[in-house]
C-alpha cells in the first residue's frame, strides 16, 4: 500500500521557515537584532533547544549571524548583490550614475503601479506615514536625515508592490546609494529651493498612490527621477565650470 507513517515535522524546521519568510518579505531587515532567546522562544511557542537548533541552521545558511555579547542579527546579505570591484567601477564613472537613475526610473515606475494595484490599505498607510514625517516642519532635520527619509519613502513603495525579488534588488541598490557610490543624495537636500521642489514631487507621488491611480503615480515617479537626473547634470556642469574658473583665476593672478 502506498502509505508510510506520518511523522511530525520538527519544530525547529517550522521556525526556520518562518524566519526565512520574514527575511524574504523584507520584514526582518539586514542588521536587525532578534529578540533574546527566552522571549523569542515564547513568541514562537517552541522550546529553547528547538529555537537554538533553528538559529544554528539559519546561521549555517548565512541568513543570521551571532555577535558575541550582543545577540543574533539578520545577516547583511545585500553586499553580495554586487562584487566590490564592480561597486568601485560604478563609483569611478559618471555613466553608471545615469544608468542607475534610468534603472530606478523603470523599476520604481513598475513598482508603484503594482503598489497601486496590489498594495493593501495598510501598505498605503505606511507610505502615507513616511510622507507625513517628511512634511513635519516641527522637526529640524539635517540634509542627511532628509535623505534617509527620502530613501524610506521610496522603499515603502517598493515594499507595497509585494514582489520579493524587486524588494531585495532595490534595497541593495539603495544601499549603494546610501554609501555614496552613485551620487551624494545629501547634496540635493542641502539647498532649500530643491528641498521644497522635492517635497512637492513626493506629495504628487503619494497623492496618486493613495488614490490608487497607477498611471498617474508612475508618471509622477518618472517626473521626479527626471528632475533628479537634470539636477545631477547641472551639478556636474557647475563643478566643471568652477574648475575652469579657478584655472583662469590662477592664470590671471600669475600674470598680474
Amino acid at each position: 500500500m502506498p502509505f508510510s507513517p506520518v511523522q511530525t515535522k520538527k519544530l525547529s524546521g517550522a521556525v526556520v521557515r518562518q524566519v526565512e519568510q520574514l527575511i524574504l518579505r523584507g520584514i526582518l531587515r539586514p542588521g536587525e537584532r532578534l529578540p533574546p532567546e527566552r522571549e523569542l522562544a515564547e513568541r514562537l511557542g517552541v522550546s529553547r533547544p528547538s529555537l537554538r537548533d533553528a538559529i544554528s541552521t539559519l546561521q549555517d545558511s548565512g541568513l543570521l549571524s551571532a555577535k558575541p555579547g550582543a545577540g543574533i542579527f539578520v545577516a547583511d546579505v545585500l553586499g553580495s548583490a554586487f562584487a566590490p570591484a564592480l561597486t568601485q567601477l560604478f563609483a569611478r564613472h559618471d555613466e553608471a550614475v545615469f544608468d542607475y537613475l534610468s534603472f530606478r526610473r523603470d523599476m520604481e515606475g513598475l513598482a508603484i503601479e503594482r503598489a497601486a494595484r496590489f498594495g493593501s490599505d495598510t501598505d498605503l498607510k505606511v507610505v502615507q506615514t513616511v510622507f507625513s514625517q517628511m512634511v513635519n516642519e516641527d522637526l529640524k532635520r539635517t540634509p542627511e536625515e532628509e535623505a534617509q527619509l527620502d530613501a524610506k519613502f521610496h522603499m515603502a513603495i517598493i515594499e507595497a508592490s509585494h514582489n520579493v525579488v524587486m524588494l531585495h534588488m532595490m534595497r541593495s541598490m539603495y544601499e549603494l546609494l546610501r554609501e555614496g557610490v552613485f551620487y551624494n543624495r545629501q547634496v540635493m537636500f542641502s539647498q532649500r529651493t530643491s528641498q521644497q521642489v522635492l517635497l512637492d514631487q513626493h506629495r504628487i507621488i503619494n497623492d496618486a498612490l493613495q488614490e490608487r491611480d497607477g498611471p498617474a503615480a508612475k508618471q509622477a515617479v518618472h517626473a521626479h527621477l527626471d528632475y533628479v537626473e537634470a539636477s545631477l547634470r547641472d551639478q556636474q556642469k557647475a563643478q566643471r565650470n568652477e574648475i575652469v574658473a579657478r584655472q583662469r583665476l590662477e592664470h590671471t593672478l600669475k600674470k598680474s
